[in-house]
């Protein structure tokens, strides 16, 4: 491995710099990575010294994505926001709708952001 140098006045020092990979962050992996610089910083410096925080938030917002696909159907059945309601009384389906995206969410972030 080649170390390059940068002169800074008299001294010369190690260009290292880390290595940021090329992947966007959605809401979910922000979330994580936040929570972590503020209430885990050990593992977020290992993660960071690792270099694979971009990695892990990245898996965080797939598996958060996922799980909230597969948690508003059967929340939406139980709470009964159906396509007749949605005919019969739009206004009603949007709020329940609302009501079901907020859950699912509570319990993915306590599940998958916060843990």
């Amino acid at each position: 491995m080649e170390l390059n140098y940068i002169k800074c006045g008299d001294y010369y020092i190690p260009d290292i710099r880390l290595q940021k990979p090329n992947i966007r962050l959605g809401h979910y992996g922000m979330l994580r990575k936040a929570y972590l610089r503020e209430h885990r910083p050990a593992l977020y410096a290992h993660l960071v010294l690792s270099e694979t925080l971009y990695e892990h938030c990245a898996e965080i917002e797939q598996a958060a994505r996922s799980r909230l696909d597969l948690m508003m159907p059967e929340l939406a059945k139980s709470a009964g926001a159906t396509e007749e309601l949605k005919a019969q009384d739009p206004m009603k389906w949007v709020g329940l709708m609302n009501s079901c995206k907020a859950q699912a969410e509570e319990i993915v972030k306590y599940e998958l952001i916060y843990d």
